[in-house]
Order: C-alpha cells, then sequence, then structure tokens
C-alpha cells in the first residue's frame, strides 16, 4: 500500500512538472483578449458551482479562517483508533468546515482497517444529522455533541426546546399554550416550518418582543429526521459515551498538538 501510494504522489508531481509555469500563465493575461476570456470563464464558474470567490491559481483550495486571518488551503481530516491513537484515515479536503465530512471518513477509515467500527466519535464541529445519520444506520455508535449540547448555554424561556411537539397531531404547542400547525417542508435546508394560524395571536401576546418580533408571528423549524437528531443527542449524554468523548480529546487531537506545537506550524 505504502508502494502504491508513493507511485501516486510521483505521478502527481510529473503531471505538475508537465504543466505550464505561473510567469507563463501570467505574459499571456497581457493578451487583453485571452484575459476578457479567463474573466467570463471565472465569472461562469462561479455562477454555476454558486461560489462567492475562487482561486485562480489553486482551483481545488477553499478560503479557511484561522490565526492567520482569511486565506487559501485545505481542511486536514484524521481518524484515529481508540487503543492507541494511530492515524487509520487521512484526507484532504477543500472545505472550510467539518460539518460533510464525518460519514466519508469513517467510511475510509472502515476500508482500511477492513472491518466496522463499534463506535465513531467526533466534535460538534461534525454535528450534521444527516451525515451522522449515514453511520447510525450501519449499526455504528455515534458519539457527536449537537451545537447545543456543545455550547452548554441555558436555554432560553422561549428557545425550540421549551415549545412541545404532538406527534400525533404533527404540531407544535408554545409555552403560552398556543398552536403551531404545520405550514410547509423545506427541502432544501431539510426541515419542516411550523407557524401560528393567526398572526394576531402572537402580536397580542405579552410576551411579543421577546418570543418573536416577526410580523408573521412565531415559526418553528423542525427538522425532517428530528428524530434522529433527538436519539444521538440522548446517545450522547450517557456515561459510557461521555467517557469515550473525554478520550477523545487524548486520541484525535494529538496529531494535531504534534503539528501545532512541535512542528510550529498554525493555520
Amino acid at each position: 500500500r505504502i508502494e502504491a501510494i508513493l507511485s501516486e504522489c510521483d505521478a502527481v508531481d510529473e503531471y505538475e512538472e508537465s504543466q505550464d509555469s505561473l510567469v507563463k500563465m501570467r505574459k499571456e493575461l497581457n493578451n487583453k483578449k485571452v484575459l476578457k476570456a479567463k474573466v467570463e470563464t471565472i465569472l461562469q464558474e462561479l455562477k454555476e458551482e454558486n461560489k462567492k470567490s475562487i482561486n485562480t491559481t489553486d482551483s481545488e483550495c477553499t478560503r479557511i479562517s484561522g490565526l492567520q486571518g482569511s486565506h487559501a488551503g485545505y481542511s486536514l481530516q484524521n481518524v484515529v483508533d481508540e487503543k492507541h491513537g494511530l492515524i487509520v484515515n487521512s484526507d484532504v479536503v477543500s472545505e472550510n468546515n467539518d460539518l460533510n465530512q464525518f460519514a466519508e471518513q469513517i467510511k475510509g477509515a472502515n476500508e482500511i482497517l477492513e472491518k466496522k467500527c463499534d463506535t465513531a466519535c467526533a466534535d460538534s464541529g461534525y454535528a450534521n444529522t444527516e451525515e451522522l445519520q449515514k453511520i447510525d444506520e450501519q449499526e455504528i455508535k455515534v458519539i457527536v455533541p449537537s451545537q447545543r449540547q456543545a455550547s452548554k448555554k441555558e436555554a432560553k424561556a422561549f428557545d425550540k426546546s421549551n415549545f412541545q411537539y404532538d406527534s400525533k397531531k404533527d404540531c407544535y404547542l408554545c409555552p403560552e399554550d398556543h398552536v403551531l400547525t404545520y405550514s410547509y417542508t423545506n427541502n432544501y435546508e431539510g426541515h419542516k416550518v411550523y407557524m401560528m394560524r393567526e398572526k394576531a395571536i402572537c402580536k397580542q401576546c405579552p410576551h411579543f418582543g421577546v418570543c418573536t418580533t416577526s410580523k408573521q408571528g412565531r415559526t418553528i423549524a423542525r427538522l425532517i429526521n428530528e428524530e434522529v437528531r433527538q436519539k444521538l443527542e440522548a446517545q450522547y449524554e450517557q456515561s459510557e459515551s461521555q467517557a469515550i468523548y473525554k478520550l477523545r480529546k487524548e486520541k484525535a487531537e494529538l496529531p494535531f498538538g504534534h503539528i501545532k506545537r512541535n512542528l510550529k506550524v498554525d493555520a
């Protein structure tokens, strides 16, 4: 496997050496027609991929925010084993967060080890219910805190958690006993929206301005797979899960600690 990886690296090096130099490319851009075509191509790519910016030198990288501010870069993904903290899967991706990485990285680790892991653990940066569900469905115990659990902030009086959900009627009951009924489903964002039947109910409520300031009244967004999120939150709170999550800091963070402290590399 090591020989295969080295051969792949050599192939990439040979390809990069065969490409035109950056200096030559810059000279070509002095031609106004070439420059115009280049700009039009970039604008078209931004539109098609719905991006705000693109790196024309390294098209595969993304914008990363770090200690030195915002700059071009990649996100390093590592999966380590529980017993030794050894890296069993490593990847570099062009995304500026970890929300879409959990399932793919665990899959990679399982393929390398040639067996399915019993438990998969990560920090709240990976708390994307859709991603976590992919692993949960494989009968692998998922231990990942939600953003709410990670923040450890006390819920406000009119937080969504204080609205009671009635699964039989598919509606919510607010702290003042008013009903929010199902309105529509936002498939793009993956949630169902619940609203007050009458806008006046919220405007006449003594908590208007605190609970909501919207003229449309209070709305609640519920994940299409909300039951999965609730299951995973409860699973994270288990004493056994807490012990494993504590161990994660000692194992998973070790390679990054070595890179930052010993190798003096910060992003």
